[in-house]
């Protein structure tokens, strides 16, 4: 049996079209018949009958295709692998985060790992929170980061630094020591509110300002990166966790507001994993060491 042939089958059942899949191969359409006419030999079935014009998938050709692209998998997998190792690398890691984790400091921590460890392949998938536990689960990943603690049988939920959670504020273009103090009251009579960027925290939190400020405006947004965006644009401000904006505060592009009134707030970041290993407990050592 040969890998193309495999191909070959696994475009025709998507299209049920032998033009089509020869199209997207780049070759003739007799090929394609030649392709599968010598997978069906090797399988001593058919995969596919005609109906006039038009081919189908047997019942046969139906159950094959996952069959097919499992053993389309494992050989590029093996190939992936040798080049892994052919590259010095000597452990793999695939990472899924969440956008807001993936915004933060990240990135900076990832370059700090791999100089440390320079022999890691490290993989790292930007996913919602809510599809980290299933790709875990499936394997498809070995640790997931996100600031949403899950309960679910063969996961461990594993707690990391909390980080601070302060009201940011769009900059006012004055210079912080000579320019006007920021008065909590105006912003929060003046400015729309960002909201739900952290589920967790903005579930207590917004009824508790609402509380106080009754008339004011929200505007949903799910994704923090587009939270900040719109914090720098002037369109609002938001509570955040300082580890996400702490570029921006640094460069001076958002400014940082105390809330004396309201109580400390922080927002806890957690890590997924579905088994143990001596690289996936070294990683999460690592980053356990730092507000993500």
């Amino acid at each position: 049996m040969e890998l193309k042939w495999l191909k070959t089958f696994l475009l025709a059942a998507k299209y049920e079209n032998f033009r089509k899949a020869a199209d997207e191969l780049f070759v003739s359409q007799p090929t394609v018949t030649v392709h599968i006419q010598l997978l069906e030999k090797e399988l001593g079935c058919k995969l596919f009958k005609r109906d006039g014009r038009q081919i189908m998938l047997t019942e046969v050709g139906r159950s094959y295709i996952v069959h097919a692209q499992k053993l389309l998998f494992l050989y590029e997998d093996g190939i992936a692998e040798v080049n892994r190792i052919q590259q010095g690398y000597q452990t793999k890691l695939t990472l899924a985060v969440s956008p807001e984790i993936a915004s933060s400091i990240l990135p900076a921590l990832i370059r700090s790992y791999l100089n440390l460890y320079p022999t890691i392949d490290l993989d790292i998938q930007v996913v919602e929170s809510i599809d980290i536990p299933e790709l875990i689960i499936r394997g498809e990943a070995d640790i997931g980061l996100s600031r949403q603690q899950f309960q679910m049988k063969g996961l461990s939920c594993i707690p990391l630094q909390k980080d601070q959670v302060k009201l940011i504020v769009p900059h006012d273009g004055f210079d912080p020591e000579t320019g006007p103090p920021l008065e909590v009251d105006d912003l929060f009579q003046n400015k729309r509110l960002i909201v739900h960027s952290h589920p967790e925290y903005w579930e207590d939190l917004l009824p508790l300002i609402k509380s106080v400020y009754p008339h004011i405006k929200t505007m949903f947004v799910s994704q923090v990166h587009v939270t900040k965006r719109f914090i720098e644009e002037g369109l609002g401000i938001s509570f955040l966790p300082i580890s996400i904006v702490q570029r921006e505060l640094l460069e001076g592009r958002l400014l940082e507001v105390e809330t004396p009134d309201f109580p400390k707030i922080s927002a806890q970041s957690y890590a997924l994993t579905k088994y143990e290993s001596d690289e996936i407990n070294r990683f999460i050592h690592y980053i356990s060491q730092y507000r993500i």
